[in-house]
């Protein structure tokens, strides 16, 4: 009788010392980080500037009345409501285009995917390149056609457009690949059952079978996509640094300027706060409203 309750214990303690490296890993990374950025938001701490004040609700006045963080919080939702759509309807049909074929389907997957395995920084320069205003092979294209090219990456009106499709390319790959495995756990048993009942088109098998079925990996392709989408920052430093004249300053770049050039920390944990407000506000909404759609099979 006093066996089992040793045994208990001993597996407790067990149980316990295998999972202490990921408690401490969490507390230390992620838990204490986060919190120590709460606590910065409702200060007024500046880097070389020591003891910080408490300052309460101040820096989030200041974001309200400030000019330029409006400007950046609207480019990312335009930058969002441009990238997201956009590619993840392109990786669907590059799914269902791939798995329809009989040839090339390996060599296909490779060429979508690989802007997904590429840096950012590293194909900045084949980017600056395409779309220079005098020597990119897209103006001397449009140029052949007659049409003056714009410049894409110096003018504030096609900049976060360009960005935006630099941003496409990006992400539809990698939804592609995300589809491509949702498709193939859909047994094509229901699909000739569906032909067989009088669904002779392949887009009436799309819609009443596929589709249908495609739902929880929808749900998960439009969450990371709006958050992979949302946390742009790479190609705003790399190929604009937020110009011109702010018209592609996204919320990221905005929290990194005043955290690392002006030093302003408090400021920038501040935007911080309001970055992952926004973040969760969405997946709440998006987990109501397209949860209650989705078929689990």
């Amino acid at each position: 009788m006093e066996a089992a309750p040793k045994r208990r214990r001993g597996e407790a303690v067990g149980a316990w010392l295998l999972t202490l490296p990921a408690v401490i890993s969490f507390t230390v990374l992620l838990l204490l980080p986060t919190l120590a950025a709460v606590a910065m938001a409702f200060t007024d701490f500046e880097l070389g500037v020591w003891p910080p004040a408490w300052i309460g609700l101040e820096n989030f006045s200041e974001l309200l009345a400030d000019r330029g963080f409006r400007q950046s919080f609207a480019n990312t939702v335009i930058y969002v409501g441009l990238v997201a759509p956009v590619s993840v309807g392109l990786g669907l049909a590059f799914a269902l285009l791939i798995e329809a074929g009989t040839r090339g389907r390996a060599f296909f997957r490779a060429v979508f995917f690989l802007p997904v395995v590429s840096l950012t920084v590293a194909m900045a320069s084949a980017w600056q390149y395409l779309l220079h205003p005098t020597i990119g092979p897209l103006n001397s294209l449009l140029r052949s056609l007659g049409i003056a090219g714009p410049a894409w990456l110096s003018s504030s009106d096609t900049v976060l457009v360009s960005l935006a499709a630099i941003g496409v390319w990006e992400n539809a790959g990698f939804n592609m690949v995300l589809f491509m495995a949702g498709l193939t756990a859909i047994p094509r048993e229901l699909r000739e059952a569906a032909s067989v009942d009088g669904a002779r088109s392949a887009w009436s098998r799309f819609r009443l079978v596929t589709w249908p079925l495609l739902g929880p990996t929808t749900l998960f392709v439009v969450t990371i996509t709006l958050i992979r989408s949302i946390r742009v920052f790479d190609t705003v430093a790399v190929l604009t640094r937020g110009g011109p004249n702010r018209a592609s300053e996204t919320l990221l770049y905005t929290m990194y300027t005043e955290g690392f050039t002006f030093l302003r920390l408090g400021y920038s944990a501040a935007i911080t706060l309001v970055f992952l407000a926004i973040v969760l506000l969405l997946m709440l909404l998006q987990t109501r409203v397209l949860d209650k759609r989705v078929h689990y099979g």
